[in-house]
């Protein structure tokens, strides 16, 4: 054996070694359900009665055991699989936040609890004489995922806000689903053991830890709305796959779904009733267009979801229609009997009308929180990529009318054009609606043509609509990387580069010389920054801009914008009012020695004795294990901030995939993740000169100073690149000691305004601290002003900029910063 293969494998022992330290539990239980189903054969279909939970063997045969041991034996190799990836990922987590005394004692109690419950469930649903009851109650259970999912939910008790919301979402969306479309008797019990899990974790973590439930980001807040639109698209794959269809949901999938020929035959094998042979063609027209036109709605919630992930209103569109789709659907399928299938869904329906409430709420349901969180999803498609998808599909559809048409009219059919015209149209809706098994003497490729038609249709919209979502206004990025190309050959200043972020528009002059980055609020053109442009044409880029505005009837501001540019606006007759700090770092003067070094040093050395490592990368180097952390580090910052996450000229996450974004990381001794800063380029005519901090977040329980290390660092790298300035941004109103006067246009009135503002402001995000926290670098201050052309202008001027940091917040979340100001 060579050297590196021991190594490997000493490797190997070692991890299994730690993992089994840090979850003894997690591990004993995987290698026990091993162990159970080897003995006890269930991986070969043997299901011993002693062993399996079911209101038979609990209630008549008084097996009190059973309960216990359904926990401790899959029912298959495939339950096996899912419940070792389950206790080995989520129930190992759960075992770190809790320990493992607690975490067996949650495995069992909550695993029998809600095996005792969903069992007494049962019985009286059965007693109600429920078909559900009825066909379950034969059967035993064996679930080790009841006990894992009930201790999983107890441990997201103490975990951070973050992974506790989305285990709680996700993990919760996946079981209901489970539940309402197959309805059989685990995924009952599972989602009793996962609420009786919530509760004793609650009980658990009393005094421990707040279980609040925090705000997102924009970005988490896209993410689950896309993971419960796909989750709640599964329920069709579901019953397809499994063939359990008894769940409240399920009569949706049959109005989706073929027939099951093997099912019809015996139905027909003693009495060939009309309804019989009517069924069985209808059973042998089907083929893979049943099975496509079944998936369509798995299919588009999955489209939909990844173009939710990125915030398209297309996206937004379609799941909408998907989910209003499924409750048109399932409204149809419980109220007209052909409709339905099979027939003990019609039972239970009738014997439990709440279900068909319950059905037709649930599409419903994920209508209004799409409704309710649409500004979310406000990234639209450019104009001509819109065309581009409507001619698409609407050639397809054409296409595909005019060849089942032609198909049909050739097979000498006895039809009217009409007749043949809306026998294909229904061939594009589900299999129940459109009777795909309509006679034909179709035979071959003719044959699959028409009988696939719809499914084929479904699959064109799916790609055409992945295209769409994937597109990106043209017009828009040739606009940013010219304006990114113009930012490199003449100067934007320190804060230029926020131009390029999303949500801005560009303004060339005709020459190509000058160009603005503004957005459009409320008919206030508010520029970002500087003018891009030599010094010299500052006041030509000025002027052309306001020209601009003024043929779109925009009302134009300049924000952000630095006091050299005083005398061109002073010259138009503009006023200006200081609206932020920024502090400028030359870098030649950058030193970790002497006195007035002091605050910076110390955390710095105290970085290097405790082991701490910095990477100097871009999000494309990134390994995925740091975007993993880096991602979470962020989501976890904004989660425990009850308050609206602020834009416009502050950047997040979205910020630092740019590729001329540099990123920072502070790294633990164990290479984990304890601070993040990215720097934006400064250059000027062609020379990269500097970065600017944009973005900063600190892990909890990091080193004290670990941001402090995080910046010195960056400067001391940024040194020995050769740059000139680092910039630590600006800081929204507030000033330093020795900050900028205005040149006393403004009225007093404005000024107390600012001042009060900055003063309330405070408690929420901490504009001054952190421009005292910047002082600690000894910085240059630099003021930026906001330039206005009229004092009357003020109050649309304020609200449009409020917009501008706030676009999506919602009432909550102005009602959270208003008790954040008030508290």
């Amino acid at each position: 054996m060579s050297f590196s293969v021991r190594a490997t494998m000493a490797g190997a022992a070692a991890r299994a070694g730690r993992s089994l330290r840090r979850h003894p539990f997690s591990v004993g239980l995987s290698a026990l359900l091993v162990i159970t189903g080897a003995a006890f054969g269930t991986f070969w279909g043997e299901h011993p009665d002693w062993l399996g939970a079911s209101p038979l063997t609990l209630g008549r045969e008084r097996q009190w055991w059973t309960p216990l041991t359904a926990l401790l034996v899959p029912d298959s190799w495939g339950e096996l699989i899912i419940a070792l990836v389950i206790a080995l990922t989520l129930l190992a987590y759960a075992e770190r936040l809790m320990g493992t005394l607690r975490t067996a004692l949650a495995f069992v109690v909550t695993g029998v609890l809600g095996v005792l419950l969903g069992i007494g469930t049962q019985s009286l649903a059965w007693s109600w004489g429920q078909v559900w009851a009825r066909v379950d109650a034969r059967g035993q259970v064996f679930d080790p995922l009841i006990g894992i999912m009930g201790a999983v939910m107890a441990g997201s008790a103490f975990a951070p806000a973050l992974h506790r919301r989305r285990i709680r979402l996700i993990g919760f969306a996946l079981l209901l689903t489970f539940t309402l479309y197959g309805g059989d008797s685990d995924s009952v019990y599972r989602l009793f053991s996962a609420l009786i899990g919530l509760v004793a974790g609650a009980l658990l973590s009393r005094g421990r830890a707040r279980a609040a439930w925090h705000r997102s980001s924009y970005r988490e807040t896209r993410t689950l709305i896309a993971a419960m639109v796909a989750v709640t698209g599964l329920g069709p794959l579901i019953v397809l796959i499994t063939g359990v269809g008894t769940g409240p949901l399920a009569p949706v999938v049959a109005g989706l779904r073929g027939v099951d020929i093997s099912g019809i035959i015996d139905n027909c094998s003693d009495t060939v009733s009309d309804r019989c042979v009517t069924t069985f063609s209808t059973a042998v027209a089907t083929g893979t267009g049943v099975v496509l036109m079944s998936l369509v709605p798995l299919l588009l919630s999955l489209v939909a979801a990844w173009g939710l992930r990125s915030g398209r209103r297309a996206a937004w569109f379609l799941a909408m229609g998907v989910n209003a789709m499924m409750a048109l659907l399932t409204g149809i399928s419980v109220a007209v009997r052909q409709f339905t299938h099979p027939a003990d869904v019609v039972t239970i329906d009738r014997q439990f009308p709440g279900f068909s409430v319950l059905a037709i709420l649930v599409p419903v349901a994920m209508c209004v929180l799409l409704a309710l969180t649409h500004r979310r999803f406000a990234v639209r498609a450019s104009r001509r990529a819109v065309r581009r998808f409507v001619w698409i599909i609407g050639i397809a559809f054409a296409v595909l009318v005019a060849a089942d048409m032609i198909l049909v009219m050739t097979a000498g059919h006895p039809a009217s054009f009409w007749s043949t015209l809306g026998g294909t149209l229904r061939r594009f809706l589900p299999t129940g609606i459109g009777h795909p098994g309509s006679k034909t003497s179709l035979t071959g490729l003719s044959r699959a043509v028409h009988r696939d038609v719809g499914g084929l249709f479904w699959l064109v919209f799916a790609a055409a609509m992945l295209t769409l979502l994937r597109g990106r206004s043209v017009s828009t990025a040739d606009e940013t990387e010219r304006f990114r190309a113009q930012l490199r050959e003449t100067d934007g200043g320190t804060l230029g580069f926020m131009g390029t972020w999303e949500g801005n528009e560009h303004w060339f002059t005709r020459d190509g010389r000058g160009a603005v980055a503004y957005r459009v609020v409320s008919g206030i053109a508010i520029a970002v920054g500087d003018p891009v442009c030599t010094p010299g044409d500052a006041e030509h880029t000025i002027r052309g801009f306001l020209d601009f505005c003024d043929s779109n009837a925009w009302t134009p501001v300049f924000y952000s914008t630095h006091e050299e540019f005083v005398p061109a606006f002073r010259r138009f007759g503009w006023k200006r009012l200081s609206v932020a700090e920024e502090t400028v770092v030359p870098l030649e003067r950058f030193e970790l020695t002497g006195k007035v070094w002091t605050k910076v040093r110390q955390p710095y050395n105290r970085g290097q004795r405790d082991g701490l490592t910095t990477l100097w990368t871009t999000w494309e180097q990134l390994p995925a294990g740091l975007v993993s952390q880096l991602d979470a580090l962020s989501e976890q910052w904004i989660a425990e901030k009850a308050l609206p996450e602020m834009r416009f000229t502050l950047g997040g996450m979205e910020e630092l995939r740019d590729p001329d974004v540099a990123i920072l990381l502070a790294l633990g001794p164990e290479g984990e993740l304890q601070a993040v800063t990215s720097w934006m380029p400064v250059w000027r005519e062609g020379e990269l000169i500097g970065r600017t901090l944009d973005f900063m977040r600190r892990a909890d329980g990091a080193m004290p100073g670990v941001m402090e290390f995080a910046i010195a660092s960056a400067a001391l790298h940024m040194k020995e690149l050769g740059l000139q300035v680092m910039s630590l941004s600006g800081a929204p109103l507030a000033q330093s000691a020795d900050g900028g006067e205005d040149d006393g246009a403004e009225s007093a009135a404005i000024k107390r305004l600012l001042e009060w503002l900055s003063r309330v402001l405070e408690p929420a995000y901490g504009f001054a601290s952190l421009l005292r926290y910047k002082g600690k670098f000894n910085p240059e201050y630099r003021s930026m002003y906001l330039f206005y052309a009229d004092n009357s202008q003020l109050p649309a001027i304020g609200l449009a900029i409020g917009r501008a940091y706030l676009p999506d917040a919602s009432p909550a979340e102005y009602v959270a910063l208003v008790r954040s100001l008030a508290g």
